[in-house]
Order: structure tokens, then C-alpha cells, then sequence
């Protein structure tokens, strides 16, 4: 910290001859506006810092009115005088013939919002122009690592892009119910709206898919499968659906992630690819696989050590050029944030962005995650993996939407078999299970697939069996609900919105006590 303060006295900002981005009449504009309605200040509070002022002087009436209003101190042209006062800084900004000068330039503190946007640009503008100084400076410095120097540069072009982000503004009630009663009309007899399918039927049931803006944690112990089952996942979105993918991968190379493809949708056991063994059948199956793989559109990222920063920013350019509609990290823990963090403060900064950018760009993200060395000295059933288990940081859970953990039970045993309720013996090689251990929006539950070793891929049921179960969930959830979820409990156009809301509610206090 330090040596970037020295950095920042030393670098002069170089404007090349050109008039500094900013405008003093704004500036004036918003603070006279302020001043005369005492209201004002709260359209602008979070918006607004001192060093968005570009005057020296303005800087010091803002400030002053910053701690006013963050004290809950009446905010007009008397206080502020004496705030500045009692500072010794009244006589500094032009006494208190400037302070009354500022409120007789404007006549209301209509558009104050729009007149900060525009300050706020101009603020970034002059970051940019800062931040290429910097960068500049210490591009000269011989010593300087290149990997050094990228870091230096990137988190300097970052901090100012987080800080253009716009903030969510609040919303009343009325207008959210309003859109929302038009919705529950518009989906009427259309059942269920689901997001993005697995490609697990009996999954989707649970979740109803992955969900704009939702953080999807998927974690498991080594050795479970968790880079084959978003894989499979990644096959079933972007191949079987169409839907545009980026994969991010901290441990596998885009090759080695291309054959995993290619293993299982090829249907080619992977040691048979490595060692070039290909007969006649094998390379038409893998010619088909190829055509279908290559006009998928998935993208893939192998960036080791991957930062939060850099992460970030590569989905937001994915989402602007390919429009991706989902996003897998493997794995969150592998990743990286600038600053000096504990190990646990780190992953939760990362667990908190990643869910931050998931809401910005309104895509699901899912992502994988170790789970701690705990649940391997337990025993027996003991062995299914907790929400204790996550690893490194308790707010991985509560960043997240939903916490599923994959267990195949031959790996977490280390047997073959095991024996069924009636003492018969039964193969678990292609066993496995997800458990969905939180699901802020929906059901709780465990998922059985097969795990098809050869090809690295896992799969549904066989289809009688599948659908046996999914009318069995069905049924529960019939006989639980007061209203069958396909028609959202609508008996006529003229149904009450309080009705409609009220056995929502129900349903969600029903899911709870599945």
C-alpha cells in the first residue's frame, strides 16, 4: 500500500495541454440544488463522493454536506455554513456570500440524478487519464516484473469499471406486484417456468433449472466427478439445446476439456482416444461428434490462477459479443483476489462476486467447489457431505441460491457393493447422487444418475424407471399443494392477485417441509 501511495504523489497527471474532464457549472448546479432542498441530498447520497468534484472548493462543501446528511443533520445553507465553520473552512471556499451564491443558481432539484450521472462520467473519464499515468510510470520502472506490471494495470482498469457499474435502485411494491400478476397471467396453463434444463429431468424438477442471476454451488470431495458432471451438463445446454456456454477451467486445459467432450458424446472410452486405438466405427463415431461439437456454442477459458477481476470481466465481454446464458467455474476455490486477505476472507470475496456478476448480467452461474477432509473420517451413511463440509468459507453457502453435493458412493466407501435392504448384494460402480442440501427458490432433495466411468459422463436413469419416479415426486407434491402447479391454482380471469400470491407463499412453506 505504501509504494502505491508513493507512485500516486510522485505521477503527475498528464493532460497533454487539454482541459481535465469535468464541469464546474455541474458541479455548482448539484450543490446549490442540495442546499435548497433538504431532500435532495438522498437522490445523490450513494452516488456521490467528494472526489467526483473536480474544484477544490466544491470538494469541501460536499464533504461537509456528507457528513450532515450521514449524521442525520439537516442539510441546508445555515448548516453547511456551519459545519464549515466549525471545520475552519468556511473563509477557504469563499465564506458565506459563495455558499448563498450556489442556491441562487438554481430555481428547483429537478434532474438531480441525471445532473450526477453526467459528474460521475466525467469523474471516471479523469480515472482513466489517472490510472494510464500510473501504468505509464511504472511500465518505465526496468525492475518491474511483466506479470507484476499486468496485475498492477489490470486492477487499476478494474477498480475504475466496478465503479461505473450502476447501482440497483429500489422499487415500491405495487409496480413489482403489477409486473408480476401479468407474468402469472401471461404463464397461465403454461406450467412451470423452468430456466436452463440440466438435462436431468428429475433434477429440473427440484430446481425448475438454472435460474437468471442465480450462484448454482456444485461440490464434492476429489475423484466424485465433478468436472464430468458439468460436462455432461455443458453437452446437454449448449448441444442438445442450443444455448450459448462459457466453462472456465482453473485444473483442465481447453484440450483436455475438448476430449472429455468428445469422449462422451463420441461414446468412445477416453482410454481408447489417448492411445490412438481407433477402429472404423470409432472414427465415424467420432466424425459425427465432431460436427456436433464444433457448431455448439460453447466457449472455453484455461486461465490458471484465474482472478475474480479478470473473471469478471471476461464474462461481461462473453455476455455482450456471444450472449452466453450460462457460466461454470471450475472451481472457485483455484481462484484468486487482489488485496490482503486471510485465505477465508479471499474465497468469500470471491464467493461474493461471483454472485454479484451472476445478478448484473442476469445469467446462472455455476460453481464447483472442494469440500474440507472432514466427512472422510465418518462413517457409513455419516459419509453424505453437509453444508459444514464446504471448504475454506461458510459464505459460499450463503452467497449461493442452491448448494447441491455429488457423492458416488463407491469413491467415498471404497467398495464395489454394498448390500440392499434385504441383504443382497448390489453393484454401486455406476451409482451417484446429488444431493440439493439448499434451494432458496424451491425443493430440497436427492437426485440418482448413472456414472458412465468409460465415457466420463453421467446420465439419467433408464426412461421407465425415470419416469416412474418423477410421477412419484408429482404425486407428493399434489398432495401437499391446494392448487395443481401446471395451472397455478387460476379458476377463472377474474381471480384476486392476493389469492394468487397467498397460495404461492403456501407452496413455498410446503417445499420446505418436504
Amino acid at each position: 500500500m505504501a509504494k502505491k501511495i508513493e507512485i500516486e504523489k510522485v505521477v503527475k497527471v498528464d493532460y497533454n495541454g487539454k482541459k481535465p474532464p469535468y464541469s464546474e457549472q455541474i458541479e455548482d448546479i448539484i450543490l446549490g440544488q442540495i442546499l435548497i432542498d433538504s431532500e435532495a441530498i438522498n437522490e445523490v447520497i450513494n452516488m456521490l463522493k467528494k472526489e467526483v468534484f473536480y474544484v477544490p472548493n466544491n470538494q469541501i462543501i460536499f464533504e461537509a454536506i456528507f457528513e450532515l446528511a450521514k449524521s442525520n443533520q439537516p442539510v441546508d445553507l445555515i448548516t453547511v455554513s456551519e459545519r464549515l465553520e466549525a471545520k475552519e473552512q468556511l473563509e477557504l471556499v469563499g465564506g458565506i456570500s459563495h455558499i448563498t451564491e450556489l442556491t441562487l443558481k438554481v430555481s428547483s432539484s429537478a434532474n438531480i440524478e441525471s445532473h450526477a450521472k453526467i459528474l460521475i462520467q466525467k469523474y471516471i473519464q479523469r480515472e482513466i487519464i489517472k490510472a494510464s499515468s500510473l501504468i505509464c510510470e511504472k511500465a518505465f520502472d526496468s525492475t518491474a516484473e511483466i506479470s507484476e506490471l499486468t496485475d498492477y494495470a489490470e486492477s487499476q482498469i478494474m477498480s475504475i469499471t466496478e465503479q461505473n457499474v450502476q447501482r440497483r435502485t429500489y422499487k415500491d411494491i405495487k409496480s413489482v406486484s403489477e409486473l408480476l400478476y401479468e407474468k402469472l397471467l401471461e404463464r397461465r396453463g403454461k406450467g412451470v417456468e423452468v430456466g436452463i434444463s440440466s438435462g436431468y429431468p428429475e433434477l429440473d424438477f427440484l430446481t425448475s433449472g438454472w435460474q437468471k442471476g442465480h450462484m448454482i454451488v456444485i461440490a464434492a470431495r476429489p475423484a466424485m466427478g465433478k468436472t464430468a458432471f458439468v460436462l455432461s451438463m455443458v453437452r446437454n445446454i449448449a448441444i442438445k439445446q442450443n444455448k450459448p456456454i462459457a466453462m472456465f477451467s482453473l485444473e483442465m486445459s481447453c484440450e483436455q476439456l475438448a476430449t472429455r467432450l468428445f469422449v462422451g458424446e463420441a461414446r468412445i472410452p477416453q482410454g481408447v482416444l489417448q492411445k490412438g486405438d481407433l477402429d472404423d466405427n470409432d472414427v465415424d463415431r467420432l466424425t459425427t461428434a465432431l460436427e456436433k461439437i464444433a457448431k455448439a456454442p460453447i466457449w472455453l477459458d484455461d486461465t490458471p490462477a484465474l482472478s475474480i477481476y479478470d473473471f469478471k470481466s471476461k464474462c461481461r465481454k462473453l455476455k455482450e459479443k456471444e450472449d452466453i446464458q450460462c457460466v461454470i467455474v471450475d472451481y472457485l476455490q483455484l481462484m484468486t483476489a487482489k488485496g490482503s486477505f486471510s485465505r477465508e476472507q479471499e474465497v468469500s470475496s470471491i464467493s461474493r462476486q461471483i454472485k454479484e456478476i451472476a445478478m448484473e448480467l442476469q445469467i446462472p452461474i455455476i460453481a464447483l467447489a472442494q469440500l474440507n477432509r472432514g466427512l472422510e473420517n465418518r462413517q457409513g451413511a455419516e459419509k453424505e457431505p453437509r453444508l459444514a463440509d464446504l471448504r475454506e468459507s461458510g459464505s459460499i453457502e450463503q452467497d449461493a441460491d442452491m448448494v447441491m453435493f455429488l457423492n458416488r458412493r463407491t469413491v467415498s466407501l471404497k467398495v464395489d457393493t454394498i448390500e440392499d435392504e434385504n441383504g443382497v448384494p448390489k453393484d454401486i460402480r455406476k451409482e451417484a447422487h446429488v444431493f440439493v442440501s439448499k434451494n432458496r427458490h424451491g425443493s430440497q432433495g436427492k437426485v440418482e444418475l448413472v456414472f458412465e466411468g468409460n465415457f466420463m459422463s453421467f446420465e439419467n436413469l433408464q426412461e421407465d424407471e425415470l419416469q416412474k419416479r418423477l410421477k412419484a415426486r408429482e404425486r407428493r407434491n399434489t398432495q401437499t399443494e391446494e392448487y395443481q402447479p401446471s395451472t397455478l391454482g387460476f379458476s377463472d380471469d377474474k381471480t384476486d392477485a392476493n389469492d394468487i400470491f397467498n397460495q404461492l407463499a403456501q407452496n413455498q412453506f410446503d417445499h420446505l417441509d418436504e
